[in-house]
């Protein structure tokens, strides 16, 4: 199944959940609950204010294992003008936000930090469900984020 399917698969477009696309073109899902939802929105709209540019929720980012959608992402205004023709991004913005549900592991977290970075990401945050941010760079993990952003307490 290639992402093009999956968007115009009718049955697929009201699911309470986010859709990924592993490397097998099979379909990977991941239910929200409210804190999820209200973290994503609490921190998309600290990124807007204070960084400019453009927030993304569930962007499709194609990886090198399939199409990998974060939770929350920010691009720069260059990254939106050269992927907004795209179906699903062919690169990652430079911040790309992970919120840890307690379906996800450890594992899968630390998969998803080296895709988003190998396919441009700047910076991957993981968020867990206190608010806590990991900040996480091609380094390893960071003290603070090196973008200039005050995220303060989320809940």
């Amino acid at each position: 199944m290639q992402w093009q399917d999956v968007l115009a698969d009718k049955s697929l477009r009201d699911l309470p959940y986010k859709i990924e696309l592993n490397e097998r073109g099979n379909i990977e899902m991941s239910p929200a609950s409210f804190l999820h939802s209200l973290l994503e929105g609490e921190i998309a709209t600290l990124l807007r204010t204070q960084l400019g540019g453009r927030v993304f929720t569930e962007l499709a980012i194609q990886t090198g294992k399939g199409v990998r959608v974060p939770d929350v992402a920010w691009g720069s205004n260059h990254f939106v003008e050269q992927h907004i023709k795209e179906i699903c991004a062919s690169a990652a913005p430079e911040i790309c936000i992970e919120i840890i549900s307690p379906s996800n592991s450890m594992i899968e977290m630390s998969e998803k930090i080296a895709l988003f970075l190998e396919s441009g990401a700047i910076e991957v945050w993981l968020v867990d469900e206190q608010g806590n941010i990991s900040f996480f760079n091609a380094g390893g993990q960071l003290q603070e984020s090196s973008f200039n952003i005050e995220m303060g307490k989320l809940i």
